[in-house]
């Protein structure tokens, strides 16, 4: 099954585009089953990764060559820090007072449609390509720092400390959740998070072009109690996607992916953070600008 997130096009980390534990039919049968067939390791030409060819389980890598979850955590932070970086330099730079305040904007949906584009060569290519990701994270950050300006200015001074910090909690939760196998990622859950992912994109895509037409909030989708709505349940998609990515993640290192898929696994990870950021940003403004 095809891994993604928000942007619904980023590839998973088995050879066929799939989740590595989400082929139900390589999965062991309940009931202890000796006959039942043990997962197959999606990397094993890796010559890096080691299975137990009798009983079929993976086994810990015994080179190097592989991905770690340090490796992931790692590129992570680059990536990470490359989008904070650009929305720093954003935000001094593009200033949205009422002289700069247009083109402060028209910067910004430039810098978002070449985020789009580079997320999207990245997502249609085999390989992770780190120039891309990082170009993906710069870009972003300078879209992200205008949007976090203008919102500390126009609705409330402590609006994005708040979405940082509801975004760790977030990240923080569904860790957890993840860890203690609250949250199970299987292919029904994957199903479901996708179709109503699906779902909330129609949707708004909807609203934004009735707006295009009508102006005003066009549905109502971002304002008021549906906008309150939406914007949870925008949050709730992106914790989801964050248990997939973790899935993701888990699965390479269970599995010895190449230690340069941890590149996917951070963008991955950083444009699910950045879904759950804005989500936050605008739930935020909407109650702070109700008040």
């Amino acid at each position: 099954m095809r891994s993604s997130n928000p942007v619904f096009s980023r590839r998973g980390f088995s050879r066929d585009n799939g989740y590595a534990g989400f082929n139900t039919a390589q999965q062991p049968q309940a009931g202890g089953n000796p006959y039942a067939q043990a997962p197959t390791n999606p990397y094993a030409t890796n010559p890096y990764a080691q299975q137990d060819t009798q009983q079929g389980a993976p086994q810990a890598p015994a080179r190097s060559g592989v991905m770690t979850i340090d490796d992931v955590v790692s590129r992570t932070a680059i990536t990470l820090g490359t989008v904070v970086a650009g929305a720093v330099v954003a935000w001094l730079a593009l200033p949205v007072d009422s002289a700069n305040i247009g083109k402060s904007y028209g910067i910004a949906i430039g810098a978002a449609l070449i985020a789009f584009v580079l997320a999207m060569v990245q997502s249609f290519k085999r390989k992770p390509v780190p120039a891309l990701i990082l170009g993906y994270a710069a870009f972003e950050g300078v879209f992200l720092g205008v949007i976090s300006s203008a919102v500390t200015t126009y609705v409330s001074a402590g609006a994005v400390p708040q979405a940082v910090l509801g975004t760790m909690a977030v990240f923080a939760g569904v860790l957890i959740a993840y860890k203690t196998r609250l949250i199970r990622v299987n292919r029904r859950f994957v199903g479901f998070v996708m179709a109503a992912a699906i779902g909330f994109m129609i949707l708004m895509l909807v609203n934004l072009l009735f707006a295009a037409i009508g102006g005003g909030d066009g549905l109502g989708f971002r304002s008021g109690g549906l906008g309150i709505l939406f914007g949870i349940i925008g949050i709730v998609l992106g914790a989801c996607f964050l248990a997939m990515d973790f899935k993701q993640v888990e699965d390479g290192v269970t599995y010895g992916a190449p230690r340069e898929e941890s590149w996917l696994a951070a963008f991955g990870l950083t444009m699910t953070l950045v879904w759950i950021y804005l989500e936050a940003l605008r739930l935020i403004s909407i109650l702070q600008g109700n008040d």
